[in-house]
């Protein structure tokens, strides 16, 4: 009986002791709280018109961003979709890591806003790749339209026609006269509406591409790209209209 006596309290106590070292917090092995806080971030996506590029990575500062190989005609991240940056002066270097490729490396810097969206285009073919970085003027429609942009990086070794792009359900061209490595401002475009565009040296009324089936979603902001040689009507590298959304 007296042993219980004694065995009881001390179970209380020890019992207490435990459940205050649980609850005091050990300093330096609090968790991180995540940050949502993107004032002095820029948003970035790349998209991958390098004729014959395979195997693209991105870094920045040295650092590498993507998870898997990009490759022609890709974007990253994956649309509708950026990844975020620390606003300022970031160096970027965008190459293929095989050791035989024949793709020269790109190596940039630019200098990003704060809450700033911007895609980074890359465009001619792997042993001439270049990049330009365009900032993206997205504004969320306040009605049901959505916005659309055009970007000619085409690729010929020779003097070509500026192109025109012509939508069948305006029958009208909705952009004009846009040469290579061009991009235009944003315009208001019918959502829920599926249209045809076909891609026209400026003037003309001859085909050079057509994208079937072009649907937005409205509010989202849509880039209108023309790639591949100029000049292919078949093959790997034929002449191409395609389009991504960038919100």
């Amino acid at each position: 009986m007296k042993l219980n006596k004694i065995i009881f309290p001390c179970a209380v106590m020890l019992a207490a002791s435990l459940l205050v070292m649980s609850c005091r917090k050990e300093k330096g092995q609090q968790v991180a709280k995540e940050s949502y806080d993107y004032s002095n971030k820029s948003l970035v996506q790349v998209y991958n018109g390098v004729l014959g590029a395979a195997r693209n990575y991105v870094y920045v500062d040295g650092t590498p961003v993507t998870g898997t190989a990009l490759a022609y005609g890709g974007t990253f991240p994956s649309t509708p979709s950026d990844f975020a940056i620390t606003a300022g002066f970031r160096a970027f270097l965008i190459k293929d890591t095989l050791t035989a490729t024949t793709q020269n490396p790109m190596s940039f810097a630019e200098n990003f806003q704060a809450g700033g969206n911007y895609t980074v285009f890359l465009f001619d073919t792997v042993n001439a790749a270049k990049q330009m970085t365009v900032k993206n003027d997205i504004i969320i429609p306040d009605d049901t339209t959505a916005r659309v942009r055009f970007a000619n990086i085409s690729f010929s070794r020779v003097a070509v026609p500026n192109v025109d792009i012509f939508s069948v359900k305006r029958n009208a061209n909705a952009f004009v006269n846009v040469p290579i490595t061009g991009v235009t401002n944003y315009i208001s475009y019918a959502s829920s509406l599926v249209d045809t565009l076909y891609v026209r040296a400026t003037g003309t009324t001859t085909n050079l591409a057509t994208l079937n089936g072009f649907n937005p979603v409205r509010k989202r902001s849509y880039t209108l790209v023309y790639r591949g040689a100029y000049a292919a009507t078949s093959g790997t590298f034929i002449r191409t209209l395609s389009s991504f959304s960038s919100n």
